[in-house]
């Protein structure tokens, strides 16, 4: 939409500023905790994007998922216009603690919930979290490596990091909207079957790959995946997205 008022987005995920794996923080349990704030690297962050802004050449990080390591090598450096506002992506989007040195004149904050709009009956609604848990276990699965049962495991951080991280920022955000597609699970269906079906039942999270198995099975697959549009946000998750290209879908 910014492209067809005449400009030029350049678009930054936050996630290839993890910090390495080995310098992630952990969680009282002892797992990675990648939904900190201080997961990320924030005052290379802030740095890249002062750098940018004042129209100043930048090489910007990626971040291997498979390695757990930020990478450079290859990475062309970057120099931005006028034109050429900066879109930044991420949970902690909305928490000026990321962008502490950006003037807020210079950021304009958008929050994009995912609330579900379809209910089972008159009595029973489709519950957000599990239908956000779906996305979330496609995506992992095509674009990160991660089996189902590892995020399933990595689950309840991820819910816990929403009520830290998320929901106490959505206020500070200048608009919202809602980015759930009525179609979507029937879309996600295909994907997500096959992984649940792989979790062994001698493992905690068999219960919770059951139930989500049972609930897969209030929809049908989607007949032709190719009727969904190639700039749907539907396609961060089951790929061919307009906007990634191979190993930049994110």
């Amino acid at each position: 939409q910014l492209q067809v008022m005449g400009l030029r987005p350049f678009s930054i995920s936050l996630d290839n500023y993890f910090v390495n794996r080995e310098d992630t923080p952990k969680t009282p349990a002892g797992a990675y905790d990648y939904e900190c704030l201080e997961a990320l690297d924030v005052d290379l962050f802030n740095k890249d994007m002062f750098a940018l802004l004042k129209g100043e050449s930048v090489v910007l990080p990626r971040y291997n998922f498979k390695t757990g390591e930020r990478e450079w090598e290859g990475q062309t450096p970057l120099t931005l216009e006028k034109s050429q506002p900066i879109i930044v992506e991420g949970i902690h989007g909305l928490n000026e603690k990321l962008t502490a040195a950006i003037p807020r004149d210079y950021k304009f904050k958008i929050y994009v919930s995912a609330l579900t709009q379809l209910n089972i009956d008159a009595h029973n609604r489709i519950p957000t979290t599990d239908a956000r848990l779906i996305r979330r276990l496609v995506r992992d699965y095509q674009f990160r490596g991660a089996s189902a049962l590892k995020t399933l495991k990595q689950w309840p951080d991820v819910r816990q990091g929403e009520e830290k991280y998320i929901f106490p920022y959505q206020e500070e955000a200048d608009v919202m909207f809602n980015s759930a597609m009525i179609y979507e699970l029937s879309a996600l269906r295909r994907y997500a079957v096959p992984m649940l079906e792989a979790v062994t039942p001698d493992v905690p999270e068999y219960t919770k790959a059951r139930r989500l198995l049972d609930f897969c099975q209030y929809f049908l697959d989607l007949p032709d995946e190719e009727d969904v549009p190639n700039n749907s946000i539907l396609r961060e998750f089951i790929g061919k997205s307009v906007f990634f290209k191979g190993e930049d879908q994110v």
